[in-house]
């Protein structure tokens, strides 16, 4: 018996050196991240940002992969099926939360498949028109659409997706009948919008910016609570006629679950670091993006809230994969 204990506690050891040496040793080989949306989309862009100092903080390659459709689930369902070893990660928009009361069966569990590692940053998005829509403010806009129901519509990066989500709060805020017209990602809407096909998007800051700044797009109003850095002439939609309105699309690192807890935690420590970064930080205001800095428990717990707030908003819309 005696001796039995001892071999228990002889391999107890062995596991925390392991896990002691893991934490240390990775990642020893490139790392793959996946983006669930289109290039160039608020998500990939942050996905790059920290992608790339991350390879330098790790000696190794960090590749992001853009694995768009179904608005992020098919590259979400990737991951969840991939190698719990810290070595395929996600980089994955507010859409995760949403996704499981659009879904009815996605081949995977929101909570039960991924790790919640850590948020990358949050930002508004803003809504634009295109110049020749001659909506110059956001009333505007909601006249137009109230004195014309079904008549307007609006696009989204994907049903069930932050840009989606915001929209349909937009909706009902303001009390308006519109359309709405998924894209495969956030270019393709914004091509659309500027050409006039659809009528308004809900883009995060970082895509639309230039776009504004050329006069490709107007920029009607700001989806935060705050006016954005970058656009400071630009009114919030609380600001303009639509009070206590507020929406922020977030970016986040999940995991497979089962990926070593020393993995995920150094992987937020890293990714912390990276978040601290004076040119990381730079690069992300100059997006209207700002850091989200969280230990791993904190961002689980502030998913869980998102998924509440969720299924709130998809009951209130009736938001279903059509």
């Amino acid at each position: 018996m005696i001796r039995s204990w001892r071999l228990a506690g002889v391999l107890a050891a062995c596991a925390l050196l392991s896990a002691g040496v893991l934490g240390q040793t990775y990642p020893n080989k490139s790392v793959r991240i996946v983006v669930p949306f289109t290039a160039g989309s608020a998500t990939d862009i942050l996905a790059r940002t920290v992608g790339q100092k991350l390879s330098d903080i790790w000696a190794q390659s960090v590749v992001v992969e853009n694995r768009p459709g179904a608005g992020g689930t098919i590259g979400a369902a990737m991951v969840a099926r991939s190698s719990p070893d810290g070595f395929t990660l996600m980089v994955q928009s507010a859409a995760q939360a949403v996704n499981p009361f659009i879904y009815p069966s996605l081949p995977y569990d929101t909570l039960k498949d991924f790790i919640q590692v850590v948020p990358l940053g949050g930002q508004p998005n803003v809504l634009v028109v295109a110049p020749a829509s001659g909506y110059r403010t956001v009333a505007d806009l909601v006249s137009d659409a109230r004195k014309r129901p079904h008549a307007l519509n609006f696009g989204s990066a994907g049903i069930g997706s932050g840009t989606h989500i915001n929209g349909e709060k937009f909706k009902l805020a303001a009390g308006i009948d519109v359309e709405h017209i998924p894209y495969k990602g956030t270019p393709e809407a914004l091509t659309d919008t500027m050409a006039g096909r659809i009528t308004f998007f809900f883009s995060p800051i970082s895509a639309a910016l230039p776009l504004v700044r050329e006069g490709k797009l107007v920029a009607l109003g700001v989806s935060s609570a705050r006016r954005s850095t970058v656009l400071p002439d630009v009114p919030t939609i609380a600001e303009s006629g639509l009070p206590g309105f507020d929406y922020n699309l977030w970016v986040g690192v999940f995991a497979p679950a089962g990926t070593p807890s020393e993995v995920v935690e150094k992987i937020n420590r890293d990714v912390n670091r990276v978040l601290r970064d004076p040119e990381v930080r730079q690069r992300m205001t100059s997006l209207g993006a700002e850091a989200m800095p969280m230990t791993t428990a904190e961002f689980d717990k502030f998913m869980r809230s998102e998924m509440d707030e969720a299924v709130r908003v998809v009951k209130a819309g009736d938001i279903k994969v059509k």
